[in-house]
């Protein structure tokens, strides 16, 4: 089991990051503004246009410390990564599997299931919690319908009817999600996923916590040996994590969507964290985004027992456990892969 250490996130756009013996120095115009141990980090994500030296991006290669670099929006742009760990057969497998339209479809009906599954699972959660503050017949409603797709998804044979059920269930989710959020209406609210760029506060925060998810997903494919970039359900494209993106899809809504969710009802984001641009994008200040990746990372450390292991971890160690048993089920370990089932 890999052990959850920290992720540095470097969030500064002007910052340098090299090199010094066994630390990771951070430099702002020739002077140190910061200096962390390599042994004491799981992952670095930099945000800063300045990059990072050579011998920094070999040295988290060779400890397999997984270093991104993302533009200040959050977009992702290019990792570095040590050897693999695991081995070429388990590769081979995956891309049989990729390769094969019945086998994808397995793969994908579970992940599918799982997001489904755990959409409903945050519209119940919100009827419970607030069920004097919400259109509780509303909520209901699409509750229920989100619960009689669930079967459909398991019989379904076909990927292009399985994106069918996934499309039409994130409709009843996403008509619902505006009135989960129950506080400052005036500066926090959902009238529809817009993205590239958001348009929004609500978007904005989607798009950056999608991102994060995104790139904690790959680090966790790469750690076990899988190839983030050959997917089941997301085709391949050059320079798209699509297995990343695949096993996402089941998280959206419990590590990605219910976190932004917090993030407004506790009054954590304010309206002046965010900044809109000319072009109509609303975008996170370098204050809010400090904000919000301090919030991300003590989400993270927060603990749950896992739904089908029966062990307690924190949130943070889900994505690599769910590409562990990807794996095992690949490798023809299990008989189907076993989704993460919000409970």
């Amino acid at each position: 089991m890999r052990r959850l250490l920290n992720t540095l996130f470097v969030t500064s756009e002007d910052v340098y990051l090299s090199l010094d013996g066994e630390n990771v120095v951070v430099k702002r115009e020739q002077a140190e503004a910061g200096r962390f141990p390599l042994h004491n980090l799981d992952g670095i994500v930099c945000f800063s246009y300045a990059g990072a030296s050579p011998a920094l991006m070999g040295a988290c290669a060779k400890r397999n410390v997984a270093l991104s670099f993302c533009t200040p929006r959050g977009k992702f742009l290019a990792r570095t990564v040590g050897s693999s760990n695991g081995n070429v057969l388990l590769r081979r497998e995956q891309y049989r599997v990729a390769d094969d339209l019945m086998g994808s479809c397995r793969v994908a009906r579970y992940m599918i299931f799982g997001k489904l599954y755990n959409s409903r699972w945050s519209i119940d959660r919100t009827r419970r919690d607030h069920k004097l503050r919400i259109d509780e017949v509303k909520f209901q409603t699409a509750s229920d319908t989100i619960k009689n797709l669930l079967p459909q998804v398991l019989e379904e044979t076909s990927m292009e009817s399985l994106r069918g059920l996934e499309g039409a269930a994130a409709s009843v989710y996403f008509d619902v999600f505006d009135d989960m959020i129950l506080r400052e209406k005036e500066a926090f609210f959902f009238h529809g996923r817009n993205r590239r760029p958001p348009l929004d506060n609500v978007n904005a925060m989607l798009s950056f916590a999608y991102s994060l998810l995104a790139n904690d997903c790959a680090s966790a494919l790469e750690a076990v040996g899988l190839d983030s970039y050959v997917g089941f359900m997301h085709r391949d494209r050059p320079g798209r994590t699509s297995l990343a993106l695949d096993l996402m899809e089941e998280l959206r809504p419990c590590m990605a969507d219910r976190f932004v969710l917090t993030l407004v009802n506790n009054r954590v984001m304010k309206p002046e964290d965010f900044q809109m641009q000319d072009s109509g994008a609303v975008l996170l200040t370098d204050e809010g985004r400090k904000k919000f990746l301090k919030a991300w990372q003590e989400r993270k450390r927060d603990t749950l027992t896992h739904p089908y292991l029966g062990e307690k971890m924190s949130w943070g160690m889900i994505p690599y456990v769910q590409a562990l048993l990807l794996a095992r089920y690949i490798r023809g370990d299990m008989d189907d892969y076993p989704p993460f089932l919000w409970k």
